[in-house]
């Protein structure tokens, strides 16, 4: 380790820090780096004496708290104790999200005259690991890191909660990568799919000659999952009849084959998922009430994308990367803020079918405002516009003249496709662009 403080009370904790496998930094109360470790400089590159935390990390002109951050030094000068965060770091490897831990050392007076800080990168955005990666810097997104991160290194059920094609299962197996069990099996289950007659046997397995058509021993998914992470994706499908079943693996850890009295035992780490109302579910008597709560320890809410706007641009090169591995496209300005302005009722799964046509349409090398879905660029325009007192809404009185008018000039279908995509009749549509002096198209036109 390099130290720019000569001071002697440092030499013990160089000498330990440089030993560590983990990158680690000493930084003072005004946020200059005083020592880093080997694996601190691989990490984050070469750099000069008398550098400041904010400005490697961030590259930053001021400390984190004065540019939006949480800053984990102001918290623990603060409070006197260790502060935990999670930030988006520059490093050798391109922008990583980073646990910080920052441990403040007060001398014999008490004073903190130095803060070691332990840094950790998240296995979320590894380089060359693309069908695997999280990607985002919005602040819906970084929250969600954070819940990540905390509850990654525990064994308690995490249940994720979002809407389809939100990426559950991605962020289910980051937590895996993330907890002591990664070296074990992470197996998935979509309950959604799998047959009510069939599930017990899926998911517990069965003995030979347990019903019609077992004619061999079968090992289940809990089974095939022990020691490591058992990720039910569509929690709410599961039957109310396995429900109880469910209940009593994750209370005791027990289960048997189907056609077997033998008692079974697993060592499992269950992280669920859905895009339903589990608590309204419990009300109606669909889901039990003590599954529920046993699922739910440690509750994260997965942002739709809509909520993600700024990590549209970041999601897009990323998708592009893996739809075209050798040379992806790029994206032209206003084909990309049509991108940024869409809604995204399918969130990160239908960014991804869009831009699977759009290459399709497109040269090969560069997507254009009109190599996309008429859906994005007109619910796009649509968004952008000024919006009357009603909003532009289900009802061709909530748009105003000008707005129907180019609309009527612009739309690429006919005017029954016009009046669906506005969600209202033909007659409506026709009585409107009657009084702007706008007739209807003759057959054909498009």
């Amino acid at each position: 380790m390099t130290a720019t403080d000569p001071s002697h009370e440092l030499g013990a904790l160089v000498a330990w820090l440089d030993a560590q496998e983990s990158p680690y930094v000493v930084i003072d109360r005004d946020y200059r780096v005083v020592a880093a470790n080997p694996a601190y400089r691989e990490l984050m590159g070469p750099f000069g004496e008398a550098t400041t935390c904010y400005r490697l990390s961030h590259h930053y002109d001021v400390p984190c708290d004065r540019a939006g951050e949480t800053c984990p030094l102001q918290t623990a000068l603060r409070t006197g104790t260790k502060a935990r965060t999670v930030h988006r770091h520059h490093t050798t490897d391109g922008e990583r999200y980073v646990t910080i831990e920052l441990t403040p050392l007060p001398d014999q007076t008490g004073t903190i005259r130095w803060l070691v800080e332990r840094q950790q990168p998240l296995p979320i955005d590894r380089h060359g690991e693309t069908r695997t990666q999280l990607i985002g810097q919005s602040p819906a997104f970084r929250r969600m890191v954070e819940l990540i991160d905390r509850v990654a290194r525990a064994n308690a059920a995490v249940l994720l909660q979002g809407e389809s094609g939100t990426g559950k299962e991605l962020i289910a197996q980051a937590i895996h990568r993330m907890s002591h069990r990664a070296d074990k099996p992470f197996v998935a289950v979509d309950c959604s799919g799998i047959p009510e007659t069939l599930f017990e046997s899926e998911l517990f397995g069965h003995e030979k000659g347990a019903f019609t058509g077992a004619t061999q021993r079968k090992i289940g998914l809990v089974e095939a999952a022990d020691g490591g992470t058992l990720f039910l994706d569509e929690l709410g499908d599961i039957p109310l009849s396995m429900q109880v079943k469910l209940l009593r693996l994750l209370e005791t850890g027990t289960f048997r084959r189907l056609g077997s009295t033998e008692l079974r035992t697993t060592d499992i780490r269950l992280i669920s998922a859905t895009h339903q109302p589990l608590a309204a579910m419990v009300r109606d008597g669909r889901f039990r009430q003590d599954l529920y709560y046993r699922v739910n320890t440690f509750p994260i809410r997965v942002p739709p994308l809509r909520e993600r706007t700024g990590d549209i641009p970041l999601l897009t090169a990323a998708l592009l990367k893996r739809i075209v591995p050798e040379k992806p496209p790029t994206v032209t300005p206003d084909a990309m803020a049509l991108l940024e302005a869409y809604h995204y009722p399918g969130n990160v799964r239908e960014l991804r079918n869009i831009l699977e046509r759009a290459v399709l349409l497109s040269n090969g090398q560069t997507i254009r405002a009109e190599d996309l879905p008429d859906e994005v660029r007109f619910r796009s325009a649509e968004a952008s516009e000024p919006q009357t007192s009603q909003g532009i809404g289900h009802e061709s009185d909530a748009l105003d003249d000008a707005q129907l008018r180019r609309l009527a000039e612009t739309f690429p279908g006919p005017r029954r496709a016009l009046a669906a995509h506005l969600g209202i009749s033909e007659r409506t549509l026709y009585r409107r662009l009657a009084a702007l002096g706008i007739g209807r198209r003759k057959p054909g036109k498009k």
